[in-house]
């Protein structure tokens, strides 16, 4: 009796269309598309909260619904990305520049942000490139902007004590690679006459296995709704990280007025500077004074930086890493390249903006022994690369 009410229960379950069935557990997957309909808000803090509760942003919003919430942060996000786009416009007055710059009407495009003396400044330009992922302009981390603040979660502090100090700045856009295009649906086959030639056992065993998969991915996920295919055609010139930087700098940076150029560089944004100096070395040393990277993942052996690359992040290239240790701490080097320094955090997307205020520092000094030498120098030296060479030897920041 027992397996004849097992069978009638497997008859039963290969008729229900399981599709069908986790659609009733699941909401749609239409979400607001303003902070305002999502009702939060982003108070004097740079806090993100509940308009009516005052409560910070909760993840689970429904109980064993991870994809449902999950879908949902992610729209989330993408308000953030707009709103992040317009305080860099509006707060800090940065203009939008597209990409490539002779861009057809018909091709994807990607963009930069340009403070308004970012290409005449002729004395200093910053430039920040964040890390790799979901994040766009002007963000190093989007789980800190909803979860913690605007601060630590965005370049606006960098923007704005960049142009306190008379930089002209440059925010980069290195995860805007492709546009995203809905696939056209393909036509459903007809289903062929069941012709087989495997003997009926066989044939029950693998539908029961059938049957069985798709019970366990219903009790497993109850992930009913099935997303539209797309697909990626990349931006020209700009379809990875690492084209995007070469991009900017042989379109931007070095047509800069600025005599000395500064990095900061996280995360993924390190390694695509090594990938820099590989393909422009001399130009990189002719015009960068220092670069601050944030916890880098840049690998000069897997990258194959040469020895004089090495010997240059040593001289002009701080790594405030992840770490335990209080602020500025000296960390044990991996590798023989640039001196690794405590962010103070053991956060990896936190590094920035705790390092904030040592970077800043580290790019006064930096300018500051640089034109000491220069004046010493005036009469004899004619470019940066020629006397920094000189210089380097006694530099001990």
């Amino acid at each position: 009796t027992l397996r004849v009410a097992f069978i009638f229960l497997f008859n039963l379950l290969s008729r229900i269309d399981l599709d069908e069935l986790m659609k009733k557990d699941e909401p749609p997957l239409t979400f607001p598309k303003t902070l305002e309909e999502f009702e939060y808000a982003f108070n004097e803090q740079g806090q993100l909260r509940h308009t009516t509760t005052g409560e910070a942003f909760v993840f689970n919003a429904r109980e064993d619904l991870h994809r449902w919430n999950q879908k949902r942060y992610e729209a989330l996000g993408e308000i953030i990305t707009q709103y992040v786009y317009e305080l860099l416009e509006k707060k800090c007055n940065m203009t939008k520049v597209i990409l490539p710059v002779d861009v057809t009407e018909e091709e994807p495009r990607s963009f930069i942000y340009l403070s308004a003396d970012a290409m005449s400044n002729p004395a200093k330009l910053l430039v920040l490139i964040q890390g790799d992922g979901v994040v766009r302009a002007g963000q190093w981390a989007r789980r800190l902007i909803i979860n913690q603040d605007l601060d630590s979660g965005t370049q606006i502090p960098f923007i704005t004590r960049a142009k306190e100090e008379g930089y002209g700045v440059m925010v980069l856009n290195p995860n805007e690679n492709h546009l995203e295009v809905e696939r056209p649906a393909k036509p459903t086959p007809l289903p062929s006459p069941e012709v087989s030639d495997e003997p009926a056992e066989k044939r029950e065993r693998k539908d029961e296995r059938e049957s069985k998969k798709k019970r366990d991915f219903y009790e497993k996920y109850r992930n009913p709704q099935k997303e539209g295919e797309t697909e990626q055609i990349p931006i020209r010139e700009n379809s990875s990280p690492e084209e995007h930087l070469l991009y900017v700098w042989d379109h931007f940076v070095s047509n800069a007025a600025a005599r000395n150029v500064f990095i900061v560089a996280h995360s993924y944004g390190g390694l695509s500077l090594v990938e820099l100096m590989s393909q422009r070395e001399a130009q990189v040393k002719n015009r960068v004074c220092a670069v601050a990277m944030t916890d880098s993942v840049h690998n000069i052996w897997h990258q194959d930086a040469s020895k004089s690359i090495q010997e240059w992040l040593q001289q002009h290239c701080r790594n405030w890493v992840s770490s335990p240790e209080p602020l500025d701490t000296p960390v044990e080097p991996m590798l023989p390249d640039c001196p690794r320094l405590s962010a103070g955090t053991e956060r990896h997307e936190l590094t920035s903006w705790r390092s904030f205020n040592s970077i800043f520092q580290f790019f006064s000094k930096a300018l500051h022994t640089g034109d000491e030498y220069e004046e010493e120098s005036s009469n004899t030296v004619t470019t940066r690369s020629s006397h920094r060479t000189k210089h380097d030897h006694n530099h001990d920041d």
